[in-house]
């Protein structure tokens, strides 16, 4: 069987490799058009940075290594400039000597990646992007000239995020340019504003709502989100990371359907609409595993896990194996000291599709409080109420993020249920994790909110509780209370919480919180307000918990304030 690979980086050679390692008799041809394949492309902004000084360290194979050890026949600089689907051929051309050939396929993957977004404004053409090694080559001499001591990024995904930390790490001073009004947007507001707070923290200067409308020589021309003149910013190097286009050119070319969203439609095995031709990774419309009951949906997931698992199973398809599972979009990033990664749906996805959805907010330690280093997280978990189905998750701090989204990530791929986490056994030492790890928090909330043992609000609930008569009760201490406590809007006025502390709920509560009128709790993070609602709850009172407490407020305040 002659099999041949349109694109070297991560799918292309992981198929090409799991099927040598499969079939040692298949004739395998890995066709790249740039200069390098199977090359750690995550790691550019890192080597442009200087984090990872070593860029041979990004180079994990080269053609003359993959023949040796793989026996695969590697072409570098060889771009395919057409596809007869019906002949099984291609037309390659040798982008060295300008001379093309005609290469036979028995079978055809095709794996070109994803292109990046460049605004299409003046000046653009001065607009570096971040695809390959020698973009991060480009990148890397723009910012080391002399005379560069500003740079703007357009947009704040996690891209951006990281090129505009690595800019930070050369010196720059560094403006971040993105059109929606918050960084990061897979985060929900109330997460993401705690990274845009870690940017700020490091001299970033942030600018949401924002978008450049030109580029000069030396500066960035800037308007609002509306279009209306927002000034004129130095800008000696400018990175463009507004995100990716999925390259269908050589899919169109073989004439494949193209999907909803514009990546190449492919069935569960990676099959396009053409015989024989199979198309993988960023260019690949993926089977959303987070679909709502009964409906099969497609997402664009450019994620390089994703990618290599694309390559892997293609090859067992090839080969006669099937069945790949559906796509989450896990995904992490590091900005400064800080740690966001996400899994599944955010809320603002849920409420555009119309979803009914659960919210539960927590603000655990990584590990044991008592333990030295102990920081919060800040973790947010999203069930369907019906079926107690876990819908997606969020998590920003500085330590153990990613371990908990990735336990979240595997649950919802094993069909844990929310309640569910409560039971997991996870590995635990004061230095480490703590004896009920932020996971089960998760699932003991989660299980309450289930059975009806707690009801909560969430923050952006609570103006309309209390405009409706319900009275808002601080259960904290006195001192937390005088340091800011939640406040409410009335009638144009805003009033704070009344303030009862937990301890004293019972002696006092009858005396001082209005009977027969709702009561909404909060304290700090959610738990004492959970104790509080179940006491207050057995006096006789209609009560809820304001899921994540003051901390949860008070970072949705400050998400929705404005740029």
């Amino acid at each position: 069987m002659r099999i041949v690979i349109v694109g070297g980086v991560a799918a292309g050679m992981s198929a090409a490799t799991r099927l040598r390692r499969l079939a040692e008799d298949a004739e395998i041809v890995v066709v790249e058009a740039g200069d390098h394949v199977s090359y750690a492309n995550c790691g550019l902004p890192y080597y442009a940075g200087g984090v990872i000084e070593d860029r041979d360290a990004l180079l994990l194979q080269t053609p003359e290594s993959l023949a040796a050890r793989f026996r695969l026949d590697v072409r570098v600089r060889q771009r395919v400039t057409g596809i007869d689907a019906a002949a099984h051929t291609l037309t390659v051309r040798d982008l060295t000597t300008g001379d093309e050939y005609v290469q036979a396929y028995d079978r055809l993957v095709l794996s070109p990646g994803a292109r990046p977004v460049v605004p299409q404004v003046p000046g653009a053409e001065r607009a570096l992007v971040l695809r390959d090694v020698a973009d991060a080559d480009r990148l890397l001499a723009e910012a080391g000239r002399p005379d560069a001591r500003t740079a703007v990024v357009v947009g704040a995904g996690f891209v951006g995020l990281e090129v505009a930390e690595n800019l930070v790490r050369r010196g720059l001073a560094v403006t971040v340019v993105e059109l929606a009004d918050q960084v990061l947007t897979p985060l929900d507001p109330e997460l993401a504003v705690r990274v845009r707070d870690e940017l700020a923290s490091h001299g970033v200067d942030v600018r949401t709502s924002t978008q450049v409308t030109a580029l000069t020589p030396g500066t960035a021309v800037l308007a609002d989100a509306a279009g209306a003149d927002a000034g004129e910013i130095p800008a000696d190097v400018v990175v463009a990371a507004v995100g990716v286009r999925p390259d269908t050119e050589l899919a169109e070319l073989a004439g494949a359907e193209l999907g909803p969203r514009g990546g190449v439609l492919v069935d569960e095995d990676l099959r396009t609409s053409v015989p024989d031709v199979f198309a993988v990774g960023d260019a690949a419309l993926k089977r959303d595993a987070q679909s709502a009951a009964g409906q099969e949906s497609f997402t664009l997931i450019p994620l390089a896990n994703l990618a290599n698992r694309h390559g892997r199973h293609v090859a067992d398809v090839i080969l006669g194996r099937t069945g790949m599972r559906p796509s989450t979009g896990t995904a992490v990033v590091g900005v400064f000291d800080l740690t966001a990664a996400v899994v599944g749906r955010n809320e603002k996805q849920l409420r555009a599709e119309g979803r009914p959805h659960r919210v539960v907010h927590t603000h655990p330690s990584q590990h044991a409080g008592y333990y030295p280093g102990a920081s919060a997280m800040a973790l947010k978990l999203l069930v369907d109420p019906g079926t107690d189905r876990i819908l997606g998750a969020q998590a920003v701090g500085r330590d153990g993020v990613d371990k908990r989204i990735d336990v979240l990530a595997t649950a919802i791929a094993g069909g844990v249920t929310a309640s569910g986490l409560a039971d997991l056994e996870l590995a635990y030492a004061p230095a480490y994790g703590s004896a009920k790890d932020p996971v089960n928090m998760l699932g003991y909330v989660a299980d309450n909110l289930r059975t009806g043992t707690t009801r909560s609000i969430q923050w952006h609930e609570l103006d309309e509780a209390v405009r409706d008569g319900a009275t808002l009760v601080d259960v904290r201490t006195p001192a937390e209370h005088a340091r800011g406590t939640v406040e409410t809007t009335r009638d144009g006025v805003r009033s704070p919480a009344l303030n009862v502390p937990l301890d004293e709920l019972r002696a006092r509560a009858h005396a001082e919180i209005p009977a027969g009128r709702p009561v909404v709790v909060h304290c700090q993070v959610g738990q004492r307000g959970h104790t509080a609602a179940r006491l207050l709850t057995q006096l006789g009172y209609d009560v809820r918990n304001l899921d994540g407490g003051y901390r949860t407020w008070q970072d949705a305040v400050r998400a929705t304030a404005g740029p």
